[in-house]
């Protein structure tokens, strides 16, 4: 080094690969033991619900007589708020006892860290719902398979409609713990309120209640709690697609600009 040059420190944050990020987030993500529990749930519940539904051996009462569980959207897709669990303990979990700033210390370029978070979340929620899914999709659906009453494309279309929605509730979930800081919080507040806030709401602001993100995923996967809150698949897929961009993007300038 020659006189009058500054040495500076070598750039660790350029040295390290992207794809290096992505599989500390992903091994993150899998040795996290939330992430197993959550997953073994989730599909015993799929499961079990599939296979009431595909024998018809219980129906719940209303107003025009028994209704099978397979016509029940809220109770069908209650295992994705189990599920969603995967990308609220993947974004929350750092938030604990300063984790969040070791990994900036190892790679201060914070939308760099984001996208590469964002991303292994989303890959691994995707890949993981498959299994979870699969079985009890099968069993519920295999009578009417059996009895021709639905093609090989119907039940392609249904179940890649679901894991769609696995997807993007998990990513509204991955961006809710991020703006909240929370695990707790994300998971009570998507639980909580297609079970008691949309119900109490649903006759004084339908308009409003329709385009919630259970609604909107209920309207996708053509289960809508009632003729009144149904928007059309294409909608419904377009408003969930909307809340879950709101919320990546809002988590992604909160870690931008506030988290250390």
């Amino acid at each position: 080094m020659t006189a009058g040059q500054v040495a500076h420190p070598p750039d660790t944050a350029g040295s390290i690969r992207f794809a290096d990020i992505l599989s500390a987030e992903r091994m993150k993500i899998t040795t996290l033991p939330a992430t197993w529990i959550t997953l073994a749930i989730a599909f015993a519940v799929n499961t079990l619900l599939g296979v009431i539904a595909g024998t018809d051996a219980v129906r719940v009462a209303g107003q025009d007589g028994a209704v099978p569980i397979a016509q029940l959207g809220t109770l069908m897709l209650a295992p994705v708020y189990v599920f969603v669990a995967v990308a609220v303990f993947a974004a929350g979990s750092e938030y604990r006892e300063g984790q969040l700033r070791v990994s900036l210390t190892a790679v201060p370029d914070r939308d760099r860290l984001f996208a590469a978070k964002l991303a292994a979340s989303t890959t691994i929620s995707l890949l993981a719902s498959i299994p979870v899914v699969l079985p009890g999709y099968v069993l519920q659906h295999a009578p009417a398979w059996g009895n021709g009453d639905a093609t090989a494309g119907d039940a392609a279309a249904g179940l890649a409609a679901l894991l769609v929605v696995y997807l993007l509730l998990s990513v509204i979930g991955y961006g809710f713990a991020g703006v909240s800081r929370s695990v707790v919080t994300p998971i009570a507040v998507l639980f909580i309120t297609p079970v008691l806030i949309s119900p109490a709401l649903q006759g004084s602001l339908p308009a409003v209640v329709r385009f919630l993100p259970h609604e909107a995923a209920l309207s996708f996967l053509d289960l809508p709690l009632d003729p009144s809150m149904a928007i059309g698949r294409g909608a419904g897929l377009a408003v969930l697609t909307a809340w879950a961009t709101v919320f990546a993007a809002a988590a992604r300038r909160f870690f931008v600009r506030r988290d250390s």
